[in-house]
């Protein structure tokens, strides 16, 4: 996703690949935005993009199912998908190339906005600062890059204040930081400079080299005893390796 506005003709052309049982999602590069399994296609394929679910640890899995979840940036609509089908959310996606949206009710399964579903034509960094958003928001995921995948589109201690806004009390933002133009380490501190560094977790890099960043609007104390009950708990109810995560999850604080 891009965040400046451009015409349809300025921006990337989409396409898909498909290497024995998974999907992938380009824009018009060889670098990939998105996968599917085509056997599954609600289920979550890459390691990185399940990582963006880590907010679950944080929350009552009873509850999931009246919150609310956004994505900043569409992508393949994994997260949208998985949101909306298995975790049976209100679900809002941002995306501003409208050939992404195509693409993935075309070719990756996103289905029709419904009741739980709705998909917004827009610019991130518009939707963050919109007050019809704010405080509305319990589980924001974003994961904003353009075809060339260098590094996130929007990246300031202001865009991270703004997303801060739109969650609720007890809401949390996850982040894919990925691109060979990147800073984890200066983009860290841009997250933990609008949130607090009390606020904010961090997984190791996967094999791939995209790292997700967690923040809390509300910092709170997580004991490892709670989070590993409730991460077996999310792997039982959802089949997210969630146990493996915390090997690779610890707080910017510690």
């Amino acid at each position: 996703m891009v965040r400046t506005k451009k015409t349809d003709r300025e921006l990337p052309e989409v396409n898909f690949s498909d290497y024995g049982d998974v999907r992938y999602l380009h824009l018009g590069t060889e670098w990939v935005q998105g996968s599917m399994l085509l056997d599954a296609p609600f289920d979550i394929e890459l390691e990185y993009v399940q990582r963006m679910m880590a907010w679950l640890l944080f929350v009552e899995p009873s509850s999931v199912s009246r919150r609310h979840a956004m994505q900043l940036g569409l992508g393949a609509a994994s997260l949208t998908k998985f949101c909306r089908k298995k975790l049976r959310m209100k679900t809002t996606a941002i995306e501003l190339n409208p050939q992404v949206v195509a693409a993935c009710r075309l070719w990756f399964k996103l289905p029709p906005d419904d009741a739980r579903l709705q998909v917004v034509l827009g610019d991130a960094a518009e939707v963050a600062q919109h007050p019809h958003w704010q405080g509305t928001v319990d589980a924001l995921q974003v994961d904003l890059y353009d075809h060339e995948a260098a590094a996130p589109v929007l990246d300031s201690e202001d865009f991270y204040a703004d997303c801060r806004r739109l969650l609720t009390g007890d809401g949390c933002m996850t982040v894919n930081l990925f691109g060979r133009s990147s800073s984890f380490e200066r983009s860290l501190e841009k997250i933990a400079g609008a949130f607090g560094a009390a606020a904010v977790w961090a997984f190791k890099p996967t094999r791939e080299g995209n790292t997700v960043v967690l923040a809390l609007r509300t910092p709170r104390v997580a004991r490892r005893a709670e989070l590993a009950a409730r991460a077996e708990t999310i792997q039982t109810l959802w089949h997210l390796p969630a146990p493996k995560w915390l090997r690779v999850f610890k707080p910017l604080q510690s």
